[in-house]
C-alpha cells in the first residue's frame, strides 16, 4: 500500500504547532494550590499537605516551600479531602471540588495546638459522595495496581470492565457498556481516542502508563461525543516535581509460558518533568481461544510510552505524549483446524503523538490546545497452504490513521463552570481484504440421504444436484463464486477514503445552594461515505440532601454515534446480507440516539458509598460488528433501530481497619431491530422491517466484587474477586422449534463436530464428541452443561432466547508491598490466580458479533517488582 500523502503535511503542521505555542492540555486533571499561614497571617513552610479522594483510593503528600505555598498536579477531575499538618499546630483539613484544569484555590490558617496532639486526617461522611451531574466512577492505581486482570494484553478493559458497574464482558478484551458493543471512547489527558481499544483491532495504553481512570457510565458532557456509551477519562502519570529519579522495574511470569517485564522511570522539578515507561509480553495464550485446552495460541506485544511536562512560566504549560506499540499473535485454532495446519496469525503496529498546551489567562480562566496523530496498522495473514485453512482462508491489511485538533476555553468562578470548545477529526482508512473458501461442505449446493452436506466438488450450483441428493436450502449463490474447492476464486478488495469531522460544544456546571446543574449542547458534523449533521442538547441536574448525605440525579442527552472506522469501507460496499445478499452497496451511516438517565449516590457514614443509575436509550441505526469465521477479522454492521434499557449499582467501602472492597453489579435489555445492512459473509440477510431479537450484548445480570485485606499497614495483603455472569445471548446455539416439536427431533447437522464438542451437546446422556458428532435429537433430550437452551416450543428471539449458561469465577491474589523494610529501594512480591477453581465455561457460542471463546482455565502468575 502506499503511503498516504497526509503523512509528511501532519507531522510538519505537528512540528509547526508545537514551536508555535512552545508549550500540556490537562483534559482529565486539574491542581490543588494554596498558601499556609499562622493566625497571625505569617507563613509556614514545610507544612505537611496530605490530598485523597477515599472512593478512588488516590492519595498524594506534598510540603509548603519557603513561601508557605503548595501545589498538587495531574489531580483527576472529581471531590478531594485535603489535610494539612505542622509541629506545633493542630491540624486542619479543607474540600475541593476539581472539574477543569484551571488550579483550585485552597488557603489554610493554623492555629497553635499542643506539641502531643494527635493529628487526624481521615475524610468526613460529606467527602464520600459526588454532586457532579455526570456519573462516573474513579479508580486510582493505588488499588488498580492489586487486581488481578483475565486478560494478557487488555489489562486496561479488564480494569474498565471489572470496576464499572452496568458492563458486560466478553472475548478478547471486549466489553459491552450499558447493552452497546463496543460504544466507548477514551480521553487520554484530553485527547479523544474513539476507535476500537481491544487487543484485536489496536494496541491499548499500558497501565504501567496510567494515574487513573475514571469512567463515565452516565449522560456525557458535551465535550464529549461519537461513541459515548462510556467515556473513559484516563490520567497518566507524571515526572512533575519527583526530584529524586522514581520508577520502577518488575518481572512477571505464570501460567501458559506467560511471561510479562515493565520498566518505569520519571524524574524532574517544579518546570519540567518527564516519565517513560516500557512494557513487554509473551504469552502461550494471547487471544481466548475457542478450545478450553490453548491450540496455536502464542503471542507477544511491546509497548512504550513517554509524557514531558515542561512549565516555561507560571502561566503556560507543555505537556508532550508519545506511544509507540507492536503485537504479534497466533489466531487460536479448534481441534479440527490445528488438524488441517491451520496458520493463521496477525501483526498490529500502533503509535501516537499527542503534543498539548493549556495558558491560564487569568486565574479563573484558560485556553487548551491538543493536536495529535495516531495510528492503528492491522495485517493479518493466511496459511502458506490456503486449504490449511478452514473453512475459509482470509488475508487482510489495514491502515487507520487519525489526525486532529481539539481547542478549549474554560472558565470558572462562582457558581460557574464553564467550557466552551472545537474539534476537528481527519480520518484516512486504506483496507486489503481477500476471502476464499476451502471447506467443501461449508456452502455446498447439495445434501446427501442423510442430510450432511454432499462434499462432490464437481456440484457448483442446486441445478447439478444428483436424483439421490436433494437441494440444500441453506446454500448462498453470492458465496459461490469464492467457494476454491468447487473452482472458484479468491475475493479480493482494496478501497480508500478519509473522513472528516467537526464539533463544537457548549457546557456549564452550576452550583446553586443544594442543585449542580449541567447545562450544554454539541453540534457534530460527519462527511465520509455517508453524511449528518445533529445538534445534541445535553442536560442533567443534581440535589444534595445534606441531611442524609443523598445525591440525587437525572439527565438527558442526545447523541450522534458515526461508523466504525474499522473495516469501514469494505462493508459498505455490501449492502443487505454482505456478500450473500444483493449486494447493492450501502453506506453504514452516523446514527442518533436519544438517552434518559436517573440516578442516586448514598454515603453511609465514612465506610460505605452506594451508587446507582438506570438508563433508557433508543438509537436510530444501531451499530454492531460481524466476525468473520471466529477470526479477529471483524466488519462494522448497522440494524434499523434499538431500544436498550438496564441499570448499574456500584457499592464501595473505603479502606477501614485495613479492609477495602467495591461491588459492581448491572442488568441490561438490548433489543435490536432488522434488517441489517454490512458486513461480508454469514450475516443476517432479513429485509423484514418488524423482526426485533435481544442481541448478544444482551445479559440479565452480573456482578463483580473485590475485597481487599492488609492487617497491618507493614504487612502483607490479601485480596479475592468474586465474579458473576447470568450468560449473554447465544442465538446459534441449538435449540426445538415449534416445528421442531411437531416432528419429534431437532437436526444438529448444521454444527460440526468441534462445535458440538465444544458445548458438550448431549442427548439423552450421550455428549456429542469429535469422533461421534450428533445428527439429531429427539425433542425434550437436548441439553449443554455450558448453554442454556430453552424448552422444546418456547424460544422467542425477544422473550427467550438461547443464552451461555451462567459462570461464578474466582480471583484470588496476595503480595507484600516493602517486604524487604527498605527505605529507598523497595521490593514488592505478588501472586495472584485467576480462576482460581478453573471453572469450565464459554464466554460465547457462534456469535455472529464475537464467535467461540472459553474462559481463560485457571492462571496463576508470581510478580517481582522493585521500586526506587
Amino acid at each position: 500500500m502506499q503511503r498516504p500523502r497526509f503523512l509528511p503535511f501532519a507531522l510538519s503542521t505537528f512540528l509547526f504547532l508545537f514551536a508555535l505555542v512552545r508549550l500540556n492540555a490537562q483534559g482529565t486533571s486539574g491542581s490543588i494550590a494554596g498558601t499556609v499561614q499562622d493566625s497571625t497571617g505569617a507563613i509556614v513552610p514545610d507544612v505537611v499537605v496530605s490530598v485523597s479522594n477515599p472512593v478512588s483510593g488516590y492519595s498524594q503528600t506534598t510540603k509548603t516551600d519557603n513561601q508557605g505555598q503548595y501545589r498538587v498536579t495531574n489531580l483527576p477531575f472529581g471531590r478531594y479531602h485535603v489535610a494539612v499538618t505542622a509541629k506545633g499546630f493542630r491540624s486542619t483539613t479543607g474540600d475541593a471540588q476539581l472539574r477543569s484544569a484551571s488550579a483550585t484555590v485552597l488557603d489554610f490558617k493554623l492555629s497553635v495546638g499542643g506539641g502531643d496532639e494527635v493529628v487526624n486526617v481521615e475524610s468526613e461522611p460529606e467527602d464520600m459522595v459526588n454532586a457532579d451531574p455526570t456519573s462516573g466512577n474513579a479508580v486510582d492505581r493505588n488499588l488498580f495496581s492489586r487486581l488481578p486482570t483475565e486478560s494478557t494484553n487488555a489489562p486496561l478493559s479488564s480494569l474498565v470492565s471489572g470496576s464499572t458497574p452496568g458492563i458486560a464482558g466478553d472475548s478478547n478484551g471486549l466489553f459491552h457498556p450499558m447493552g452497546e458493543h463496543a460504544d466507548t471512547s477514551f480521553s487520554i489527558d484530553g485527547q479523544p481516542v474513539s476507535d476500537q481499544q481491544s487487543r484485536v483491532f489496536g494496541n491499548q495504553l499500558s497501565l504501567n502508563a496510567i494515574q487513573s481512570i475514571n469512567v463515565i457510565n452516565g449522560i456525557a458532557p458535551p465535550e464529549y461525543g461519537d461513541k459515548a456509551s462510556l467515556v473513559v477519562q484516563t490520567t497518566t502519570r507524571s515526572g512533575l516535581n519527583l526530584t529524586h529519579p522514581t520508577g520502577s522495574i518488575s518481572f512477571n511470569y505464570g501460567s501458559f509460558g506467560t511471561s510479562v517485564g515493565s520498566v518505569a522511570l520519571g524524574f524532574g522539578d517544579k518546570r519540567f518533568g518527564n516519565f517513560f515507561t516500557a512494557d513487554g509480553v509473551n504469552s502461550g495464550r494471547y487471544l481466548d481461544t475457542p478450545e478450553f485446552r490453548p491450540l496455536h495460541a502464542k503471542g507477544n506485544n511491546e509497548n512504550f510510552f513517554d509524557r514531558i511536562d515542561f512549565n516555561p512560566s507560571a502561566k503556560d504549560m507543555l505537556q508532550l505524549n508519545m506511544t509507540a506499540s507492536r503485537s504479534w499473535f497466533q489466531n487460536p485454532n479448534q481441534y479440527d483446524q490445528q488438524a488441517a495446519g491451520q496458520d493463521q496469525k496477525a501483526q498490529i503496529f500502533s503509535y501516537n503523538l499527542s503534543p498539548s498546551w493549556t495558558h491560564i489567562i487569568s486565574a479563573h480562566s484558560l485556553f487548551t490546545v491538543n493536536p495529535y496523530l495516531r495510528q492503528d496498522n492491522f495485517h493479518y495473514y493466511p496459511s502458506k497452504n490456503p486449504f490449511s485453512d478452514t473453512p475459509a482462508t482470509l488475508a487482510q491489511s489495514r491502515r487507520l490513521q487519525n489526525a486532529g485538533i481539539k481547542v478549549d476555553y474554560s472558565y470558572s468562578r462562582g457558581i460557574n463552570t464553564l467550557k466552551v470548545g472545537a474539534m476537528f477529526y481527519h480520518t484516512f482508512l486504506h483496507e486489503g481484504f481477500s476471502l476464499g473458501i476451502t471447506d467443501p461442505g461449508f456452502n455446498a449446493p447439495c445434501l446427501n440421504a442423510d442430510g450432511t452436506p454432499d462434499t462432490n466438488t464437481s456440484y457448483r450450483d442446486p441445478s447439478q444436484c444428483p436424483e439421490q441428493d436433494t437441494v440444500n436450502e441453506s446454500f448462498n449463490p453470492g458465496s459461490a463464486g469464492f467457494d476454491l474447492s468447487r473452482g472458484g476464486s479468491l475475493y479480493h478488495f482494496n478501497g480508500k477514503t478519509d473522513i472528516k469531522q467537526e464539533a463544537i460544544y457548549i457546557q456549564d456546571n452550576l452550583a446553586f445552594k443544594g442543585f449542580t446543574f449541567l447545562l450544554g449542547g454539541r453540534i457534530d458534523n460527519y462527511n465520509g461515505l455517508s453524511s449528518r449533521s445533529l445538534i445534541q442538547p445535553r442536560l442533567g441536574a443534581t440535589y444534595l440532601v445534606k441531611a442524609t448525605n443523598t445525591v440525587l440525579r437525572v439527565g438527558y442527552g442526545k447523541l450522534f454515534l458515526t461508523p466504525y472506522n474499522e473495516n469501514l469501507i469494505v462493508s459498505s460496499s455490501t449492502g443487505v446480507g454482505g456478500l450473500e445478499g444483493a449486494g447493492f452497496p450501502t453506506p453504514l451511516k452516523p446514527a442518533a440516539r436519544n438517552q434518559y438517565d436517573a440516578g442516586f449516590e448514598q454515603g453511609f457514614g465514612k465506610h460505605l458509598v452506594v451508587n446507582g443509575e438506570y438508563f433508557w436509550k433508543y438509537t436510530d441505526r444501531d451499530f454492531d460488528f460481524d466476525i468473520v469465521l471466529n477470526t479477529p477479522l471483524a466488519f462494522p454492521i448497522q440494524w434499523r433501530k434499538s431500544k436498550i434499557d438496564g441499570f448499574g449499582i456500584k457499592l464501595t467501602v473505603p479502606q477501614t481497619h485495613g479492609i477495602s472492597a467495591y461491588a459492581v453489579l448491572g442488568h441490561t435489555r438490548s433489543r435490536f431491530f432488522d434488517p441489517e445492512v454490512g458486513g461480508i459473509l454469514f450475516n443476517d440477510p432479513s429485509t423484514g422491517d418488524q423482526g426485533v431479537f435481544r442481541i448478544d450484548h444482551d445479559q440479565a445480570f452480573q456482578q463483580s466484587t473485590h475485597v481487599q485485606y492488609q492487617p497491618f499497614k507493614r504487612g502483607p495483603w490479601y485480596g479475592i474477586t468474586y465474579r458473576y455472569e447470568s450468560g449473554l445471548v447465544a442465538g446459534n446455539a441449538p435449540f426445538a422449534t415449534k416445528d421442531d416439536v411437531a416432528q419429534g427431533f431437532t437436526d444438529l447437522s448444521y454444527l460440526t463436530a468441534d462445535q458440538q464438542a465444544q458445548a458438550q451437546i448431549t442427548c439423552g446422556g450421550v455428549v456429542a464428541t469429535l469422533a461421534a458428532p450428533l445428527k439429531s435429537c429427539a425433542v425434550g433430550q437436548l441439553s449443554s452443561p455450558l448453554l442454556s437452551i430453552p424448552k422444546p416450543g418456547t424460544e422467542n428471539d425477544d422473550k427467550n432466547p438461547p443464552r451461555i449458561a451462567p459462570r461464578t469465577l474466582f480471583d484470588m491474589g496476595a503480595g507484600w508491598d516493602n517486604v524487604l523494610h527498605r527505605d529507598r529501594f523497595k521490593t514488592n512480591v505478588s501472586l495472584t490466580a485467576v480462576n482460581v477453581t478453573n471453572k469450565y465455561a464459554l464466554y460465547n457460542f457462534l456469535s455472529t458479533f464475537s464467535g467461540t471463546h472459553f474462559v481463560s482455565p485457571r492462571t496463576v502468575s508470581a510478580q517481582v517488582t522493585l521500586n526506587f
